[in-house]
């Protein structure tokens, strides 16, 4: 598996995420964890959005886990109620999961109000091996964008079932699911010793 220096064409980041797919079948290394945080941030930049995120849901909380983006209005460890939030309306299925103008859209559909500006939004639940929902991967811009397709919710979709996989292998490792390494920096077994 090799992920090039140079911009993905759709078709090739296609093709990185079913290779990863592959790899992350039965679990996980550093060299497998930068990738999938590389495919995250490549994922971002070609559906030309501002911020994805990944979020995990604790105790009726959205938790960041892991955030990309210039600027973003949020860090990893923040959090918000869990009922204020879209990644709830996608979860409980009262907002798609792919929608190219959420403020043309946020009334109808009773959106909760949001001190960020979203446009364009994808969002998907990351789903666990036992059947629970880990929380979401969602990525949004600022501006709407009519030009989101089909095709890049299933990569949203694929790159979750990266998420989910990065995170069962952090929890077989015995560690807490909020402990799963984002960074591109091979992990320490000092960094991961359990307090």
């Amino acid at each position: 598996m090799t992920l090039h220096d140079r911009a993905f064409d759709p078709d090739e980041l296609s093709v990185t995420i079913s290779e990863l797919l592959v790899a992350t079948a039965d679990g996980t290394d550093p060299g497998i964890d930068h990738a999938v945080t590389e495919v995250l941030r490549t994922l971002r930049d070609r559906l030309k959005m501002d911020v994805v995120f990944v979020s995990e849901f604790i105790d009726g909380q959205r938790v960041f886990r892991f955030v990309d983006g210039d600027q973003a209005p949020m860090r990893p460890g923040d959090g918000n109620p869990l009922e204020e939030s879209y990644c709830k309306q996608v979860v409980d299925g009262r907002m798609p999961e792919l929608v190219h103008d959420a403020s043309a859209i946020a009334k109808d559909i009773g959106l909760p109000h949001t001190d960020v500006q979203v446009g364009a939004h994808l969002s998907t639940p990351i789903m666990m091996p036992d059947g629970s929902v880990y929380g979401t991967l969602c990525c949004y811009s600022a501006a709407a964008n009519p030009a989101l397709r089909k095709r890049d919710l299933d990569n949203l979709r694929n790159c979750a079932v990266l998420v989910a996989r990065k995170v069962t292998a952090a929890w077989k490792a015995h560690l807490p699911g909020s402990a799963v390494d984002w960074s591109l920096e091979p992990l320490s077994a000092e960094r991961w010793k359990l307090k």
